[in-house]
């Protein structure tokens, strides 16, 4: 159950970076007043953490409703999650993030804070498809119901690290510097892609057993 437990850990914290969201949430949150960048922080957290309870718990009844099996989307989910690896790896993950956060800045009112927390913060740099395609693989990995709940516990974890990285997010920034954030974030990179790789092996593994 441990290994279980951290691999989920690792693989979950590598895909939503909770540290790397630091500088996105300062980008998203410019001009806002500290009081409100908290509100943001906990709005942001609670809404992803709903958003991906539901795909934590629902995951693999929508997989069979859609007629798709778990070996299957072990394989796609993988190739997903090797695809951002990829990104992390040459830096172009970062970028695009930054991205979706300038253009979020373009199209909010700086008043409407509610719409910033949800959009893009909660969706797509926290509760993202990769983040949502890992939750499903991973709860339909778990092999005991002692181990499923350990992974609700995981994905709270993680969710509170997020709003930790929002709270302390100019900390965070000054600490690490361009450089410090470029080797993490390619150290996590490589780690993801050998986490999906394995992902994608299981699933054919299964796929051609089954």
């Amino acid at each position: 159950m441990s290994d279980f437990l951290i691999n989920a850990f690792a693989t979950l914290f590598v895909t939503i970076d909770p540290v790397g969201l630091a500088p996105m949430f300062l980008a998203v949150t410019a001009g806002y007043s500290k009081q409100d960048r908290r509100k943001i922080a906990i709005r942001a957290t609670i809404t992803a953490f709903l958003i991906l309870l539901v795909f934590y718990v629902t995951g693999n009844a929508v997989l069979e409703i859609l007629g798709i099996s778990v070996s299957a989307f072990r394989v796609a989910g993988g190739v997903l999650l090797f695809l951002i690896s990829v990104e992390m790896v040459f830096g172009k993950r970062q970028k695009r993030k930054t991205e979706t956060a300038e253009a979020a800045v373009d199209d909010h009112d700086p008043a409407d804070m509610h719409e910033v927390a949800i959009f893009p913060l909660a969706i797509p740099l926290i509760a993202g498809p990769a983040a949502i395609s890992a939750i499903i693989l991973l709860s339909g990995q778990a092999p005991d119901t002692v181990t499923y709940v350990g992974l609700g516990l995981v994905i709270l974890s993680i969710l509170v690290a997020c709003m930790l990285s929002f709270l302390l997010a100019d900390r965070i920034e000054r600490l690490m510097g361009d450089t410090a954030q470029l080797v993490i974030t390619r150290l996590l990179g490589v780690l993801l892609s050998a986490l999906s790789v394995q992902f994608i092996a299981d699933g054919i593994i299964s796929l051609l057993q089954g």
